[in-house]
């Protein structure tokens, strides 16, 4: 096409203008001078330009920042092919090229579009792909499985998650119905159809293949005519569940057998601070009596006179929850039958002859909110058992005269060195009141069974008399001796009275044989009892053993000379001394 005459005749330019006007795109045209010599409406449009007088004006002077690329096609005569413009009002596509004639550039054209609808469009575009991804990463991220149908119940999508939990493939199932999964046995029900049938959530158990137990939860979601265009099924699966509790309820078990080991472990330091315990029977005596004190039960504690049943009660008040209010202590054979119910039950003003005007609030009364030790409990006459079993049982119990009951809260603790079951089937003690006592029974094993636990006491007994009386008085070790292989009829409170008589009697620091009672002196100090349950032959073989090579370091010269009176190596000798971990003051 020759354009020279056209680009040199404005005249015809206008013309072809009109017919160029119609263009949905934009199109300028310069001449080799850049003069504009076309101008059609798209370009005004695009531009902004109204009704500007544009035509035969110089293309710098309409659109400045394009007449450097425009100069420099009139130039070199080298096109723009696509060229994209940010304009405030638009962004263009443009194509630029020169005019030639005859090998010459005698103009320039340029045709461009507005392409900021297509630019809208293809941000939404990416700005959906990316949504479309995150949710994609959301649905295929969640631990819970899901299954997704359309408003006929025909698999459109499932996660990752589903896969696992059930052990199916996706693969087959996407472009299945429901109705045919269910029909075929891969699910025994279906959350998906009871949806589309309820048109609400619903949640069930369902059966994979018999062989998994899942929950499901559908729920439906509905179109713009309320029909369900979808149905999303979550999944969870019940043996994970199952599990998870399995292993909380374990979890809580062993805290809790922590916690109550712990507390015992501390019960049992603070009880070792009141009472001196060795033997292995009287440590589980005691573990057992801090168990049973957090409870609010009765306790009936079972040994004979004087093994400690008064302390190990005190020891129960002091660690259970009651430990702030009284502890009342009632000797029920010391108290005559004719005072005993008006000493544990009190009674009303004017209820005998010689009652006091206001009356009198008994014993039993005095320990509300506290702990009642009734010692010697088997002495307690047929009546007073039976006032007392109200006590246990309702709580309340009835003053002498008095009309009304009185309300009581007390935590039984019974003591006896008598055989309740035996005194049951003579009649002398009522059957139901000893079961109500003996729910926790303790028995307290006498001092000739518990060996271990002589020493330790005497011991303690003369530090406490020795800080009373400010002394500094210690037993000599033949009166230990003699002390660990008695008796003790009188069990703990006969071995305290012995070391009271000997720290009273003795004129010296240093206690001797000669202090000792009668009955002890003439003990074996050389023989070990038997009676203990810890007692056995190797440990008594080792007691005599270590007693004799006590009595011959002590009577020998140099611990060579005693093992040659004993007929062993000296290194022999001092492997023993070692094992027996005998005292170098003993070799003295």
């Amino acid at each position: 096409m020759r354009l020279k005459p056209l680009l040199a005749n404005t005249s015809n330019l206008q013309e072809f203008a009109k017919i160029l006007d119609s263009s949905h795109n934009g199109m300028v045209v310069i001449n080799q001078q850049g003069i504009v010599t076309l101008y059609n409406q798209a370009a005004r449009k695009i531009f902004s330009d109204g009704g500007r007088t544009v035509i035969g004006e110089h293309f710098k002077d309409v659109r400045p920042e394009a007449w450097p690329d425009l100069k420099q096609i009139l130039e070199t005569g080298q096109p723009q092919i696509g060229k994209k413009i940010e304009l405030p009002q638009a962004t263009i596509i443009a194509n630029r090229s020169p005019i030639v004639d005859n090998g010459v550039v005698i103009g320039v054209i340029s045709i461009f579009q507005d392409i900021s609808e297509h630019e809208k469009i293809i941000s939404e575009l990416r700005t959906f792909q990316e949504i479309r991804r995150e949710l994609e990463a959301i649905f295929e991220s969640s631990y819970d499985g899901l299954y997704i149908t359309d408003g006929q119940a025909k698999t459109i999508r499932v996660n990752s998650a589903y896969e696992r939990i059930t052990g199916l493939s996706r693969g087959d199932l996407i472009g299945r119905n429901m109705r045919e999964l269910v029909e075929e046995g891969v699910v025994d029900y279906s959350s998906t159809l009871e949806v589309l049938k309820e048109k609400k959530p619903v949640t069930l158990i369902q059966n994979i293949k018999s062989t998994k137990e899942v929950m499901v939860t559908g729920s439906p979601i509905f179109d713009e005519k309320g029909d369900i265009s979808r149905v999303v099924t979550n999944v969870r699966d019940i043996t994970e569940l199952n599990n998870l509790r399995s292993d909380l309820a374990e979890a809580r078990r062993v805290s809790s057998k922590m916690c109550e080991y712990f507390r015992e472990h501390k019960g049992l330091e603070h009880a070792l601070d009141k009472i001196v315990v060795k033997s292995p029977k009287m440590i589980q005596v005691v573990r057992k009596a801090i168990k049973v004190a957090g409870t609010g039960t009765s306790v009936i504690l079972y040994g004979e006179s004087g093994v400690g049943k008064s302390m190990l009660a005190d020891l129960i008040h002091q660690m259970s929850p009651r430990k702030e209010m009284p502890l009342v202590k009632i000797n029920c054979g010391a108290i005559p039958d004719s005072l005993i119910e008006s000493e544990m039950f009190g009674y009303y003003k004017g209820a005998f002859t010689g009652a006091a005007l206001a009356g009198k609030a008994g014993l039993v009364e005095a320990a509300h909110g506290g702990s009642l030790v009734l010692d010697e409990a088997a002495d307690l006459s047929l009546a007073m058992q039976v006032k007392l079993l109200e006590v246990i049982e309702n709580k309340t119990f009835i003053r002498l005269g008095a009309t009304r009951p009185t309300h009581v809260d007390v935590r039984i603790i019974a003591a006896t060195n008598q055989d309740l079951e035996k005194l049951v089937k003579s009649g002398h003690f009522r059957k139901d009141l000893y079961y109500r006592l003996n729910v926790v029974p303790i028995d307290i094993p006498p001092l000739r069974e518990r060996l271990d636990d002589i020493i330790p006491i005497a011991l303690n007994i003369l530090a406490k008399l020795n800080t009373c009386h400010h002394a500094k008085k210690r037993m000599s070790p033949e009166v230990i001796d003699r002390l660990q292989n008695y008796d003790y009829p009188g069990n703990v409170r006969e071995l305290i009275h012995v070391i009271e008589r000997m720290f009273t009697m003795s004129e010296q620091n240093l206690i001797d044989i000669s202090e000792l009672p009668t009955e002890l002196q003439s003990v074996s100090a050389v023989l070990p009892r038997f009676g203990a349950s810890d007692m056995t032959l190797n440990k008594a073989v080792e007691m005599v053993e270590a007693h004799i090579i006590k009595d011959v370091l002590k009577r020998s010269r140099t611990p060579h000379a005693a093992a040659e009176t004993l007929g062993v190596h000296y290194s022999t000798l001092w492997r023993k001394v070692k094992k027996y971990r005998i005292s170098p003051l003993l070799q003295k």
